[in-house]
């Protein structure tokens, strides 16, 4: 306020009063202070951090303070209690997808049907994060793939070929082991890096019987006894049983195996390609060398990619601040915001704004995934992202096979009677 109306409005309503309101006024707007809860993967806190810095930057009245969580199913147990005690604060990360669903968007979140930046968000991703007709995040992140990162320079060195049916992964696998490196790197200590076999190898899964996410959303097909579906356990289990995996797989984390990848000590990693951006923060001179595949089937014809949607960012209806809250949300599905992720972290997959677009040098690892997208036909969504049933024990179950503790079939088993409980709470029919 410029001091000739500070003089008027002292003429007119007496200068105590105006002072006061003057003070109370943009006092009170400095006070807005927002919570961002995280998971705490060092590219998230990376990202995360850039967008909030330019953000505050252009909205000086709001504050964002970041707090991180663990991944996970730790992750999970954390944000369900947060948000059934009204803890959660004001704007949090979290899946989309099947886990979504789970933590009752209709209950715990804000609404954003209507916000006007929606119109630039891709559809693939405003299905993922609906619930009763109303739409409740906005994208964080890039797309994903799920399915192998490999080491380019050693199979360089031994004359390999990226393979395309699962045969030819495992005579890889015997030439890799054969020149004294690791065939395929597991790090069971993280036990979430587990489930890559199972959840990577869903397009296989669809390609064999296009109807299996119907029937399994409505409790008629099995995991157990779906012979393609089974497939993914049982390629876990053999690879365990043909002694190609890090003889620490037990005990190795997820930084352990980005680090084994990286120095060409192993040379698959079945992850997801949003681990590129750990590469280049902890690895950056080995980026160019980390190239990725999808999880090869039985027929090299119908090869393709199982894909992630990028987790979203939600409202929580508990925030005292949502119009502030909205600001930020907005602030992150613009192409700014893509452009500042990528400066922060690099390009690790396609964005699901409409207005973002990925630079001309990506890594080996983008432009392999980016391949998979731009080939009709040759990707599709993860099971959770088309059916909202998911179970919270896979982890653990994936690491039993995985470590021989537990045959394929018996794990299988146990996961489709791990699904029960979450279906049934959700309400669905069938179960």
């Amino acid at each position: 306020m410029t001091a000739h109306r500070m003089r008027l409005a002292a003429l007119s309503a007496g200068a105590g009063l105006a002072l006061a309101a003057m003070v109370s006024g943009p006092a009170l707007a400095e006070e807005v202070t927002l919570s961002f809860l995280i998971d705490n993967g060092p590219q998230t806190v990376a990202a995360a951090e850039k967008v909030v810095e330019a953000f505050m930057a252009a909205n000086p009245d709001i504050k964002v303070d970041i707090e991180t969580r663990p991944g996970g199913g730790d992750g999970d147990n954390i944000v369900k209690t947060r948000l059934s005690t009204g803890e959660i604060g004001d704007v949090f990360l979290y899946n989309s997808g099947s886990l979504f669903q789970q933590i009752n968007p209709q209950k715990y979140m804000v609404d954003l049907t209507a916000e006007p930046w929606q119109a630039d968000i891709q559809p693939a991703f405003q299905n993922v994060v609906t619930a009763g007709g109303k739409l409740y995040g906005a994208p964080f992140q890039t797309a994903m793939g799920g399915g192998v990162l490999y080491n380019k320079k050693l199979y360089a060195d031994l004359g390999l070929q990226v393979p395309k049916t699962w045969a030819e992964f495992m005579a890889n696998n015997e030439k890799i082991k054969a020149a004294g490196k690791v065939p395929v790197i597991q790090t069971f200590k993280d036990t979430w890096t587990s489930q890559l076999f199972v959840l990577g190898d869903f397009f296989n899964v669809q390609a064999a019987v296009p109807s299996f996410a119907e029937d399994y959303t409505a409790n008629k097909a099995k995991f157990a006894t779906t012979p393609a579906a089974l497939k993914g356990f049982e390629h876990q289990a053999e690879v365990f049983k043909a002694g190609h995996l890090n003889k620490d797989f037990g005990a190795a984390t997820f930084d352990d195996g980005l680090r084994m990848l990286a120095s060409g000590e192993g040379a698959h990693y079945p992850m997801l390609t949003f681990a590129l951006g750990a590469i280049q923060t902890a690895n950056p001179d080995a980026v160019k060398d980390i190239g990725f595949f999808a999880l090869p089937g039985d027929d090299a014809a119908k090869n393709g990619l199982t894909a992630w949607m990028p987790p979203g960012i939600y409202i929580s209806n508990e925030s005292e601040h949502v119009d502030a809250a909205k600001k930020l949300v907005a602030f992150i599905a613009s192409k700014e915001a893509c452009d500042l992720q990528t400066a922060a972290v690099g390009a690790t997959g396609p964005y699901l704004v409409k207005s973002c677009a990925l630079p001309a040098d990506v890594p080996p690892m983008v432009s392999d995934l980016q391949a998979y997208f731009d080939k009709a036909g040759a990707a599709a969504p993860a099971l959770e992202f088309v059916s909202p049933v998911k179970g919270p024990s896979l982890e653990q179950i994936t690491v039993e096979v995985g470590s021989g503790i537990r045959s394929p079939a018996e794990g299988a088993a146990l996961y489709d009677e791990d699904v029960k409980k979450q279906a049934q709470q959700l309400g669905l029919p069938g179960w």
